[in-house]
C-alpha cells in the first residue's frame, strides 16, 4: 500500500520577525530623512525671516516719514507750509531711503511668500508620502507619489545628483498601497544617490544624474529609475533582492531595502522589479505595476 508523507511547519514566529524587520526597516528610513526634511525645512524658513524683518524695519522707517507728511498736511491746512517744515520731510525721506524701500518690499514679499510656498510643499509631501493608516490598496496619481518622496529624499540627493523627471502626463490611477510604494521609490533613489557619491568620490568635479520617468505599457505602468553611479558587477545582480545582501560597508547598509522592495512590488502589488546595469556607467531599477489590482496575500510576505 502506498502513503504519503506530510511535513507542516509552523512559520508563524517567523513571518512576526519578518513583519518586525519590515517595520524597523520603515524606522530605518524615517531616522535618515529627518535630519534632512529638517535642514530642508529650515532654508526656507531662514529667508522667511530675514524678509520679514526687513519688512518690520522697513515699515518703522516709513511710519516715521509718514508722520512728517502728517504734520506738513496739517500745517498747510493751517496756513503757509515753512521751508524748516519741507527740509524736514524731505531729511526723513532721504534718511528713510524711501525709494529704495519702496523698490525692495515687493521683493521682500514675494521673497517670504517663496519661502512658506516652499515649506507647504515639504510639509505636504511629507503627507503625501507617509499615507498614515491606508492598509487596502487605493487607487492613486503615482506620478504625484513619486514627486511627493522625491521632495521629502532631496535632500538625499541633491548634494551629488541633478535629478529629472519625466512623467507621462496621461497615467490612470495605478490601484497600490501608498505608502509601502513610496517605501520602495525612496529606497531607489537613496541608494541611487549613495552609488553616484561613491562613484564621484568626496570632492566630485560635478554632479551625477538621477532620471525618473514614468509610461503606460498596456496595462502596466512602468516606472523607471537610471543613476550613474558606480554600478552593480554582473556577478551579484542576482543576489541584490535577497535578504541581507548588501555591498555597503557596516552601519550603512541592513541589506534589507532591496529585499523588501521586492516583495512589494512583487508579492503585494501583483508587479515586478528588475535592474540593469553596467559597472562604472550607473544602474536603471525598472518598476512594473498592473493597472488592475490584484488580489492581496493574506499575509504580509517579505522576502
Amino acid at each position: 500500500a502506498g502513503g504519503v508523507l506530510l511535513l507542516v511547519q509552523d512559520i508563524t514566529e517567523r513571518k512576526v520577525l519578518e513583519g518586525q524587520l519590515a517595520q524597523a526597516q520603515k524606522l530605518e528610513a524615517v531616522g535618515q530623512l529627518a535630519a534632512g526634511i529638517a535642514h530642508e525645512i529650515n532654508t526656507p524658513t531662514q529667508y522667511i525671516g530675514d524678509n520679514v524683518g526687513f519688512l518690520q524695519s522697513a515699515l518703522s522707517k516709513l511710519a516715521g516719514v509718514f508722520e512728517q507728511y502728517t504734520q506738513l498736511l496739517a500745517a498747510a491746512k493751517a496756513g503757509p507750509v515753512s521751508p524748516e517744515q519741507v527740509d524736514a520731510l524731505e531729511q526723513a525721506t532721504r534718511s528713510a531711503r524711501v525709494e529704495y524701500l519702496l523698490a525692495e518690499l515687493p521683493l521682500a514679499a514675494e521673497e517670504a511668500m517663496d519661502g512658506v510656498g516652499r515649506v507647504t510643499q515639504i510639509v505636504k509631501a511629507m503627507k503625501e508620502f507617509s499615507h498614515p493608516g491606508v492598509e487596502e490598496k487605493t487607487s492613486i496619481n503615482i506620478n504625484r507619489a513619486i514627486q511627493s518622496t522625491i521632495t521629502v529624499a532631496r535632500n538625499e540627493w541633491k548634494y551629488v545628483a541633478n535629478l529629472t523627471t519625466d512623467f507621462a502626463p496621461d497615467l490612470p490611477p495605478v490601484p497600490c498601497l501608498p505608502g509601502e510604494f513610496n517605501q520602495v521609490i525612496l529606497n531607489i533613489l537613496i541608494n541611487a544617490a549613495h552609488a553616484i557619491a561613491e562613484a564621484n568620490g568626496p570632492d566630485p568635479a560635478e554632479k551625477g544624474d538621477i532620471t525618473v520617468s514614468t509610461r503606460r505599457d498596456d496595462d502596466w505602468v512602468v516606472i523607471k529609475i537610471s543613476d550613474t553611479g558606480t554600478g552593480i558587477p554582473k556577478e551579484i545582480q542576482p543576489k541584490i533582492f535577497d535578504p541581507f545582501f548588501t555591498t555597503k560597508e557596516v552601519g550603512r547598509g541592513t541589506g534589507q531595502g532591496l529585499a523588501i522592495s521586492h516583495s512589494v512590488i512583487v508579492e503585494k502589488h501583483g508587479g515586478t522589479i528588475s535592474v540593469e546595469s553596467k559597472p562604472g556607467h550607473g544602474s536603471t531599477f525598472t518598476v512594473r505595476l498592473p493597472l488592475h489590482a490584484s488580489p492581496q496575500p493574506a499575509e504580509a510576505l517579505y522576502a
